[in-house]
């Protein structure tokens, strides 16, 4: 399924709605650390593996499509 993740730098959050996720993140957007941590977090709420979260567009931005292998 593809969800459109809005990221915000420096917040604990996670909400989820219909399609639509706003994450918040601690990691800078430095060498992937940020998306690194996005990945990481969506795959523990979701409780799947790592490998199934895949950032299709916005690896650069803080909005993007993400997809997620249930």
């Amino acid at each position: 399924m593809l969800y459109q993740v809005a990221v915000e730098f420096n917040k604990e959050i996670l909400i989820i709605k219909d399609n639509q996720i706003t994450v918040g993140i601690k990691s800078k957007p430095v060498r992937g650390d940020a998306n690194k941590e996005i990945v990481k977090k969506l795959a523990k709420h979701f409780k799947i593996p790592s490998s199934r979260v895949q950032i299709k567009s916005g690896h650069k931005y803080r909005q993007k499509i993400i997809q997620i292998q249930h």
